[in-house]
């Protein structure tokens, strides 16, 4: 039991240091709240309008794809140190799991986690586009010109 000793105050030393960070944060931390600080904070352009209540299936279908190739690569890892001893047992259960997840891809494909809308030409883009009407300063309803 004195072997665990170590590990055990390290639980409690990183317990009690999550403890004390949260309540001084919460002690000491500076509270002066106005609009600017409140509001919802998007690459310095402030909102025109409400988001929607849910995300669209598309962000959690990219994020589907983002898990599967993450645990692919996390499998292919032990396989390509080990590879050599498991011949082709284990050339034949990598192209299983490869087939595996390239099914996955394809559902995830063909339900549109790819697709954004249609594709933008740049006179759509930019033909309406002047300083005035993307320069917009911070704590200003109003759009001026830079």
């Amino acid at each position: 039991m004195i072997q665990y000793l170590p590990i055990l105050l390290l639980i409690v030393l990183a317990t009690l240091f999550a403890v004390v960070s949260i309540i001084a944060s919460a002690i000491m931390a500076p509270r002066m709240p106005n609009p600017a600080k409140s509001a919802p904070y998007e690459c310095g352009i402030i909102p025109s309008h409400e988001p929607p209540e849910r995300f669209p299936v598309r962000f959690f279908l990219v994020a589907m794809i983002f898990v599967v190739f993450d645990i692919e690569i996390i499998f292919i890892y032990p396989y390509a140190v080990i590879s050599h001893s498991l011949g082709t047992f284990g050339v034949v259960e990598m192209l299983v799991f490869g087939a595996t997840m390239f099914v996955a891809f394809l559902y995830l494909v063909s339900n549109g986690a790819l697709n954004w809308g249609r594709i933008r030409t740049r006179e759509d883009t930019y033909a309406s586009r002047t300083s005035s009407s993307t320069i917009r300063r911070v704590g200003s309803n109003e759009q001026t010109a830079a």
